[in-house]
């Protein structure tokens, strides 16, 4: 089975299956995130809280005890507001002078995968089982992956809250259609045309 799952992957199977022999796959759960039109920090930080262990009543801070991730369709993933252009990733080579930055727009036309790492593991905590948890997170660019013979559970994605409208935007909103429906009663009311119309008199 597990041959025949890799056999049919299309994409590069040595870095899709590096550092599984390092992880202690018994009594783990394989939760699958479809980022298919999710927003980037909501589903980074539901991964995070996956790959920590944090949703099971089992949790404690000094042991790993975080489900395996795969997440697909990491190309179709959505930020909100202008973040394509304006969030900006920094970067050293160690040479004199030699910062490097990539938009949010050009890492994902290069590389959509890094985008969705990166923002999971800022969010974890800086300790020694950080790189364990990294391990345990496969991200891939569509749909296919070569974990088809592992018990499989799709992540159910929280339904998002979307935040009331402020009460300035709420009576622009209201005027904007008040003065659209006086329109259209102007055109509507032929009185009111006439009236226009009229010449002016001069006494």
């Amino acid at each position: 089975m597990a041959s025949q799952a890799a056999t049919s992957f299309n994409g590069n199977l040595k870095k899709a299956l590096a550092g599984l022999r390092r992880i202690d796959l018994d009594g783990l759960r394989w939760k699958v995130f479809d980022a298919k039109g999710q927003v980037l920090g909501r589903l980074a930080s539901q991964i995070s809280t996956v790959i920590q262990g944090k949703d099971k009543p089992t949790y404690a801070p000094n042991r790993d005890d975080g489900d395996m991730c795969i997440v697909l369709n990491a190309k179709d993933v959505c930020v909100t507001g202008r973040k394509l252009t304006d969030k900006v990733y920094h970067w050293h080579t160690g040479y004199i002078g030699h910062l490097k930055e990539r938009t949010l727009k050009d890492q994902m036309a290069k590389d959509p995968t890094e985008v969705i790492r990166k923002a999971v593991l800022r969010m974890l905590p800086r300790n020694k089982l950080r790189d364990d948890r990294d391990r345990k997170l496969r991200i891939f660019v569509g749909g296919e992956h070569p974990f088809g013979d592992r018990p499989l559970e799709p992540y159910l994605m929280p339904p998002r809250q979307v935040r009331e409208m402020r009460p300035r935007t709420r009576r622009a909103m209201v005027r904007a259609q008040k003065k659209a429906e006086q329109q259209k009663q102007d055109v509507n009311d032929p009185r009111r045309g006439k009236r226009k119309d009229r010449p002016e008199v001069n006494a």
